[in-house]
């Protein structure tokens, strides 16, 4: 053999052959290893990045070795080289490449999926009440709802199970009722059937599909704040199936009595039902999920690499699933045990995706449309109508508060307006606000609309 790398060669045949290394492994961690020489008994490699480098030392090491003894009689120490630890000096893949891994992953989340049901769902002291609650209306939901549950009221943070809840109730019902007219929808659903039927002029087949649901349950109601014409139409479809005993189920990131740009009448309705809430899960019940998760994806997850992720990952219960999911990847990938190491580097992965999503000024724009009943060509627009005029130092005044751009790249934004309008604007509303405490509750509640949803 002339060079290291026909040795290189014959050492990875050897491992295929023998079955040391599974084909997935050998393309996804060996392949891109590069040789580079032979010195003494070093045998010497480069690879892209540190991670890449951590699970060949981790997980391929000892195989390698006893390659290398096997081919060429010699007892070699392992040594690779990082060329470089950033992202844009990683090869680039091939579309073949691409779509071999894409298959495969999506093979490794064969069952990462799974029914949001009560059986699935992991009880603990952060969620058990509303779990009790939540069992007990889609027991008794039949031709009449129980009084003192309707409405039920679940709120919490984001990630915390209220649409596994909800989305439970819903396919209880289903299963119990298969007859019944089921509506579970979210906020912004509701909201773009609204604006259809509006359009179509179609508002009778709007109400026949709310106004006689058996059951209706509406995710993530603070998406109404602010939107008068949903709220109208909301009371009217919760008054008329509140009369006639239909449960109607609803979930929130905050309890009734702070979504104050809702409409008294709607909050006290709220109030009226039964409240429950939902809080960051504690360690017994992460170190569940993390188990119940790994078993539903049949992934043998070490008791250890389970307990340090549960300490590690303690905001969500669905960043904790999504951890677990990426470490079914990893070890599909790998085709090697799972260990702390796997674990350690999802976790940074998860926590990475668990960023916001870059606020757009696009996305401002369309969110105070939406709430002020306008288009955003009419924001940029020189009309000077009440409504879009106020509209419009509105959503300056938010680009500003939440992008914190420069006034003129904002007048830029806003069909080419000048820096003095743009401060007056951003006054304007600064001072209207210090008076009125409505527009203080819409302003903020718009930023917070905008900020959740940049999360998803």
């Amino acid at each position: 053999m002339n060079s290291f790398d026909e040795v290189f060669e014959k050492v990875k045949s050897y491992c295929l052959e023998n079955g040391k290394i599974p084909d997935i492994g050998m393309k996804t961690w060996i392949d891109p290893l590069v040789p580079l020489k032979l010195e003494g008994t070093d045998a010497i490699f480069s690879v892209q990045t540190d991670f890449q480098k951590n699970i060949v030392m981790q997980t391929y090491v000892t195989v390698l070795k006893e390659a290398f003894l096997n081919v060429v009689g010699l007892d070699v120490n392992i040594v690779i080289n990082v060329e470089s630890e950033e992202p844009e000096t990683i090869k680039v893949p091939t579309d073949a490449e691409l779509e071999q891994k894409h298959a495969e992953l999506e093979q490794s989340y064969k069952f990462a999926n799974y029914d949001y049901t009560f059986d699935t769902f992991i009880e603990g002291r952060s969620n058990e009440f509303a779990l009790a609650c939540s069992k007990s209306v889609a027991k008794n939901c039949g031709s009449k709802a129980v009084p003192d549950y309707n409405p039920l009221f679940i709120y919490g943070p984001s990630g915390m199970g209220k649409t596994h809840l909800i989305t439970a109730i819903a396919n209880e019902v289903r299963k119990n009722h298969p007859d019944f007219n089921i509506v579970y929808v979210t906020s912004e659903t509701f909201g773009s059937d609204l604006v259809n039927a509006l359009n179509k002029s179609s508002i009778s087949d709007f109400h026949d599909k709310y106004r006689n649901a058996d059951i209706l349950l509406i995710d993530d109601i603070q998406f109404f704040s602010g939107r008068e014409r949903m709220q109208e139409e909301f009371f009217h479809t919760f008054y008329k199936l509140h009369q006639e005993g239909k449960q109607i189920v609803i979930t929130s990131d905050k309890p009734p009595k702070e979504l104050l740009t809702l409409e008294e009448r709607l909050r006290t309705r709220f109030e009226g039902g039964l409240i429950a809430d939902i809080s960051a899960p504690d360690y017994e019940t992460r170190l569940a999920i993390i188990n119940r998760k790994s078993e539903l994806l049949e992934l043998k997850m070490p008791s250890e690499v389970a307990e340090f992720m549960a300490n590690r990952l303690k905001s969500n219960i669905r960043q904790l699933e999504g951890a677990v999911v990426r470490l079914k990847a990893l070890n599909h990938f790998a085709g090697s045990p799972i260990t702390i190491s796997m674990a350690q580097s999802v976790i940074r992965d998860v926590l990475t995706d668990e960023q916001p999503i870059p606020i757009t000024v696009e996305k401002i724009i369309s969110e105070v449309s939406t709430v002020y009943g306008v288009s955003p060509d009419d924001l940029r627009s020189s009309k000077r109508s009440a409504q879009i005029s106020t509209a419009r130092k509105v959503a300056i005044y938010v680009v500003r508060e939440i992008t914190q751009m420069p006034l003129a790249s904002i007048g830029t934004e806003f069909g080419g307006r000048d820096h003095s309008t743009i401060v007056y604007s951003v006054t304007s509303v600064t001072e209207s606000m210090e008076k009125d405490s409505n527009l203080k509750n819409l302003v903020n509640d718009i930023i917070k609309n905008i900020k959740d949803k940049s999360k998803v």
